[in-house]
């Protein structure tokens, strides 16, 4: 998905250890690549880019870039008040771009799925250089936006050719930070201010302990410059084409960010209520849990509505390992998903657990990992209650599930019909709870995945439990509905 972070701060010092630490708190969004750029007062863009494949902390990465900087500045009698950050899944970012508008460093996060075709596009008319190691979305995206007279007009221009999602940071020669939000509102930017600095970023979590207090979050298609004095709207937003990413809710977002002033740490203890309602008087558990670290939020919530105790029989080891979900390569998943997780064979041997989980894409590192551990280690029953339906399509709008062949709910399909169904298939069906092929589906599911008894979230209750309107949710990776 990538992470963003932009910053104005009036002293050099702030400015580099705000950008720093903002964007490590986005490093759950990203797995391969992580870039900073700064912009001195003499107007050179100083950027560089690591690889955090490795899982280590940003502050280890760039340390001694930023030392040398900090020396470089002071030997120059050179300041910097402006930067741009970013967690990204996949490309070599910030770039640096020489164009009519001046020089400018720019960031991203989403996703365009007709990106090849762009790319083929710019290389006919000889405005984009191949190099031979694949196409650079970034590169794509700011050549897009200089085939217009000004970066607003050069923004809007990306949107009206792209297919997908794109909200993005711009940092300019002559000191100012745009920020745009992806026209669908599917990922969310928020502002934050304090008495020497602002910042905007996806993730509201982001701001608190940096000392910005969040202040305007921007409305879909809303383009904004952030400069010494403060935020100017350039391009008003929509909030009626708001189609959020609802995943962020369930999975991808940070406990502690809200969106659209929707808390995700409190929609999905919401979640757990839920579940917990539809499992009422039918197990007989000794504890519940869940999966660390996004299916803690839902454990906790399915304790406290069911009145059965939250233990934690699966503790992960935080400092090495990251996400599991977001790596591009199986193998990358498999390794960081048996690593991560240490059992606790105490609280685990003959007992009864409800296991709450965010989501089950694939499944493999469910079955094979988390109640492979379980099992090993005693347990008695293991019942999956994952937060939300069965994930039936590949994400359209942001790197994240990538062939529809991968998902435990098309294999199931598959076993049933003997085809996974192409993507524009009718497959309500599977999504109705009180069918017949959804009961097969989910059956499948759980016998594929070992577990004592599989329930999934109904997406009626998972979109209560968000608490915004259906309508301004993007919800695609369960219906197969594109923004329109």
């Amino acid at each position: 998905m990538s992470g963003i972070f932009g910053v104005y701060h009036k002293k050099t010092e702030g400015c580099i250890n705000d950008l720093l630490f903002g964007t490590d708190y986005n490093f759950h969004l990203g797995t391969e690549r992580a870039g900073l750029a700064f912009l001195s007062d003499s107007g050179e863009i100083w950027r560089r880019i690591h690889d955090i494949s490795t899982g280590a902390q940003l502050k280890d990465k760039f340390g001694n870039d930023l030392g040398h900087l900090k020396t470089r500045l002071r030997k120059n009698r050179n300041k910097v008040n402006f930067g741009i950050g970013v967690i990204s899944d996949c490309d070599d970012q910030p770039l640096i771009i020489d164009s009519r508008f001046g020089k400018f460093a720019i960031v991203a996060m989403g996703m365009i799925n007709n990106l090849s075709q762009l790319s083929k596009d710019l290389l006919k008319d000889r405005t984009l250089t191949q190099t031979g190691v694949g196409i650079n979305t970034i590169e794509v995206v700011a050549e897009l936006i200089c085939q217009s007279d000004n970066f607003v007009d050069g923004i809007q221009n990306l949107w009206s050719k792209i297919e997908g999602s794109l909200s993005l940071l711009i940092l300019t020669e002559d000191g100012k930070l745009l920020a745009a939000r992806d026209r669908f509102g599917v990922t969310p930017l928020v502002f934050g201010k304090k008495p020497d600095g602002f910042a905007i970023t996806g993730e509201s979590g982001a701001l608190y302990n940096l000392g910005y207090n969040q202040d305007h979050y921007l409305k879909p298609g809303e383009i904004v410059e952030i400069t010494a004095s403060g935020l100017k709207i350039l391009v008003e937003g929509d909030n009626d084409k708001c189609r959020l990413c609802a995943f962020l809710y369930i999975y991808t977002g940070f406990p502690t960010s809200c969106y659209e002033n929707q808390s995700v740490e409190c929609a999905r203890n919401r979640c757990g209520v839920a579940l917990a309602q539809r499992d009422f008087g039918k197990i007989k558990a000794d504890l519940v849990a869940g999966v660390p670290d996004s299916g803690i939020g839902h454990a906790v919530g399915y304790s406290n509505e069911s009145k059965v105790p939250y233990a934690r029989p699966l503790i992960k080891y935080t400092p090495c390992f990251g996400r599991s979900y977001t790596p591009a390569d199986q193998r990358t998943r498999d390794i960081v998903a048996k690593m991560k997780l240490i059992p606790v064979p105490d609280i685990i041997k003959d007992k009864k657990i409800i296991l709450l989980d965010d989501s089950i894409v694939r499944g493999t590192q469910l079955k094979d990992n988390t109640l492979a551990k379980l099992w090993n280690s005693g347990a008695k029953e293991i019942h999956v209650r994952p937060a939300c339906p069965p994930l039936l399509f590949p994400c359209y709008y942001l790197l994240s599930t990538r062939n529809i062949d991968e998902l435990a709910a098309r294999i199931a399909i598959k076993e049933i019909t003997g085809s996974f169904l192409v993507v524009d298939d009718d497959v309500s069906a599977y999504l109705d709870p009180n069918s017949d092929k959804y009961t097969k589906m989910v059956e499948k599911i759980c016998k594929k995945i070992g577990a004592t008894s599989l329930m999934y979230q109904r997406l009626d209750d998972m979109i209560k439990a968000i608490g915004i309107s259906e309508e301004k949710l993007c919800t695609y990776c369960w219906t197969g509905k594109k923004i329109s």
